[in-house]
């Protein structure tokens, strides 16, 4: 347990650059006095972590180190390939499938040895196919407007007409619903009747609620 939580360590100052001690025991769920602790065990381990005092200090690695992801345990690694197998409906849905098949060989590769034959094992033998259609026109016009944050008009040229910021999608048992950013609600795809696109653009809030 405490391995596995000194790399998600390194990894946070690592891609995250100074962190406080109390940003990332939030983030793994522990007291600020166990990261101090656990940082202690990495600089005695020889890894380059520079402690810095004061209002404006934090945690941080120096000397630009860089790690590779060399601590995934073979169940972990096990679970990535099927992370990355499976198939995501959001991702056809912004017709990103092929940069996903890129990421997707980018990242495997850049695993060690050991880490990427389990997780290709894994890919191999699982396979699971998300059985929901996304070549839908509304699902796909909706999509582009969360990814660029542009207004959008559901149920067009009716009395019922709205105008919304479209923020976030979500799939739920084969549903669809779209979270409009105006007015907090989730709106089911049976109620999206014709969507009319803008090119005006809406600055959404930071959370999109699930």
């Amino acid at each position: 347990m405490r391995a596995s939580r000194l790399l998600q360590i390194l990894l946070l100052l690592q891609n995250r650059g100074r962190q406080t001690s109390v940003q990332l025991a939030e983030e793994l769920e522990v007291a600020p006095r166990t990261i101090l602790r656990d940082v202690d065990a990495m600089t005695e381990a020889g890894l380059p972590i520079v402690v810095h005092q004061g209002n404006q200090g934090g945690i941080e690695l120096g000397f630009n180190y860089r790690t590779r992801l060399t601590g995934l345990a073979r169940d972990e690694a096990q679970a990535l390939g099927l992370i990355l197998a499976a198939q995501n409906p959001m991702i056809a849905a912004l017709g990103l499938e092929q940069a996903a098949r890129q990421a997707r060989a980018k990242l495997v590769e850049s695993l060690p040895d050991t880490t990427r034959r389990h997780s290709a094992d894994a890919m191999a033998r699982f396979v699971l196919v998300e059985d929901t259609p996304v070549a839908n026109d509304r699902v796909r016009a909706l999509a582009k407007a969360v990814a660029a944050r542009t207004v959008a008009r559901i149920r067009f040229a009716t009395q019922a007409e709205q105008v919304i910021h479209p923020i976030g999608l979500k799939l739920d048992a084969a549903c669809w619903s779209v979270y409009d950013g105006a007015t907090g609600l989730h709106i089911p795809e049976a109620d999206w009747g014709r969507i009319n696109m803008s090119s005006q653009r809406f600055e959404p809030p930071d959370a999109v609620p699930r």
